[in-house]
């Protein structure tokens, strides 16, 4: 593979960041840097986009960049016929994914979601007494042990938190006290407070939180979501919530998105809504930035691609 003469971003990013504040950004590096439509890709030698349409396919590109961790909606088999690479963004978001889930827990320990909410209706209600509780004696139980993972295990750590973790591969990880392999799964959640869901979304991963899993859990345990949607049955979440068979949810990706208006989950105290946003930080356009200028210069010096998934 070349290094490309024509480098596409793709309008779909501007979902995420302004398109043109990440083309500039890329204006020292030595392929043309252009904004373009679907349209408009046949110009182009390489792409990096947020969206996936299939004429992608049809067009003469080398290499696309997928500016999210998440690449289930990419077709690696048509891909790998066509000779297409596929690049991720994934390594970038520990931190700001962890910030964002340890706000999730930090909101349903302190009731800052609930005080919130009484805000909106001017409402001077305190919390009954046993209510609040501090995340120095809660546990959390990791479910995913990658970048995002570990972001939130550390963080968790350091408020004094019990860890706990589940991974393909159960070896050690810095700040977590257990890691236990998938098949144990039921036994890893049995006990924590938090069950956060880091997994990226496989065959084996989809739908691996179902009526079976809120039922191992703890009735005062919450489920936070910053994996993907369809790694819990939906259904099946709204049925432990509404039965208070687990204490609430705080979710940030759903199985449809945007979550349909009609959707039960909005209208439910216990249940915290984020448009999937976990990993959105006014510095997210520069993180992809260094991925695609390292790949520009591997191409360059006839290197293998990083965060290369195709």
């Amino acid at each position: 593979m070349h290094a490309p003469e024509t480098l596409g971003v793709h309008e779909s990013v501007g979902d995420v960041f302004p398109a043109t504040v990440f083309r500039d950004s890329l204006s020292d590096t030595d392929p043309t840097v252009r904004i373009v439509g679907t349209d408009d890709i046949d110009a182009c030698d390489a792409l990096v986009t947020f969206a996936y349409d299939d004429r992608f396919l049809d067009a003469d590109l080398d290499w696309i960049h997928s500016i999210q961790a998440g690449v289930d909606r990419f077709p690696f088999d048509d891909l790998r016929k066509r000779e297409i690479a596929l690049t991720n963004s994934t390594g970038i978001h520990g931190d700001v994914v962890g910030e964002t889930t340890m706000g999730l827990m930090l909101a349903f320990a302190r009731r800052l979601h609930v005080h919130r909410s009484n805000q909106e209706r001017s409402e001077w209600r305190q919390p009954a007494w046993d209510d609040a509780f501090p995340l120095r004696r809660a546990s959390v139980c990791v479910v995913g042990l990658g970048t995002l993972g570990q972001g939130i295990a550390t963080r968790a750590a350091a408020l004094g938190m019990d860890v706990t973790g589940v991974k393909r591969t159960p070896t050690p990880v810095d700040g977590v006290d257990e890691v236990y392999p998938p098949e144990r799964l039921h036994e890893a959640i049995a006990d924590a407070r938090f069950v956060a869901l880091a997994v990226p979304l496989t065959d084996d991963t989809e739908g691996m939180i179902g009526a079976a899993e809120f039922d191992a859990m703890r009735d005062d345990a919450y489920l936070i979501n910053v994996a993907r949607g369809p790694v819990v049955e939906q259904s099946a979440l709204v049925d432990a919530v509404e039965s208070e068979r687990i204490a609430g949810a705080g979710l940030d990706v759903f199985e449809t998105e945007p979550l349909p208006e009609d959707s039960p989950l909005w209208g439910r105290e216990n249940v915290i809504v984020t448009p999937h946003a976990a990993a959105f930080t006014d510095d997210y356009y520069e993180r992809i930035a260094t991925i695609v200028r390292e790949n520009l210069r591997r191409l360059g010096a006839g290197e293998s691609l990083t965060n290369r998934v195709v």
